[in-house]
């Protein structure tokens, strides 16, 4: 399994032979100029709510590749609405694709459309391929029930957003990982406005004096599991 951080928080990950795009907003991050969304593959795209900060991309990628959109219900109709390629899902339940089992679990946070349209609950992904297990946390705050998802799934990695003011923070992250019970954790979600700049050097240090791995990818750069 291979995750590639395209800034803010989208992610190309490339498992089971599929490529997948969470959440992109690519094209308007003056951070992530240098990424040409024409050039990204895309057979799956993941979507954990509906602000404009996520699903920016969205179309100009599916219309392109023809990517099935896969996110809760409200998201999924919307665009299968316009016509393009979608998987609904809810809260606790789970799908086998063929690349690997996606749960849909919970997120507290807003979800709406930039056009006001109601964008339902927001979410974050278990994926589990290649026999390796990934949480995406999307945009949430700190929440219990984080604790369910070790109760099913042993994670090899959990990718968490730390930029606070919408989101998260460093401190709350650490706990999150507590939580879900992975100490392998990649960052995103920050840095993209002013609202979420981090101090890099420190929140690496505050997640290492846990005894824990916070990785902060450069925008374009890949880890592999």
């Amino acid at each position: 399994m291979k995750i590639t951080f395209y800034g803010h928080a989208s992610l190309g990950i490339e498992v089971g032979g599929k490529n997948i795009i969470v959440d992109p907003y690519i094209s308007a991050n003056p951070n992530a100029s240098h990424i040409n969304i024409d050039d990204l593959k895309a057979d799956y795209i993941l979507l954990t709510h509906a602000h404009g900060d996520h699903i920016l991309d969205v179309e100009s990628i599916a219309k392109r590749t023809g990517a099935t959109i896969v996110s809760n219900a409200e998201i999924a109709t919307y665009y299968g609405t316009k016509g393009f390629n979608s998987h609904p899902m809810n809260h606790g339940g789970s799908w086998n694709f063929d690349f690997g089992k996606v749960k849909y679990v919970n997120a507290i946070h807003s979800s709406s459309f930039p056009d006001g349209i109601n964008g339902g609950n927001p979410g974050g992904f278990v994926i589990e391929g290649e026999h390796k297990n990934i949480y995406i946390a999307g945009d949430t705050a700190l929440t219990m029930d984080m604790k369910l998802i070790p109760m099913r799934t042993k994670l090899d990695l959990a990718i968490l957003p730390i930029g606070d003011n919408f989101t998260m923070d460093v401190e709350d992250a650490i706990l999150a990982s507590d939580f879900v019970e992975c100490d392998k954790i990649l960052g995103y979600h920050y840095d993209t406005f002013g609202y979420i700049e981090i101090n890099h050097e420190e929140s690496i240090r505050q997640f290492f004096n846990k005894g824990k791995d916070l990785m902060l990818l450069n925008i374009g750069e890949s880890i592999e599991l």
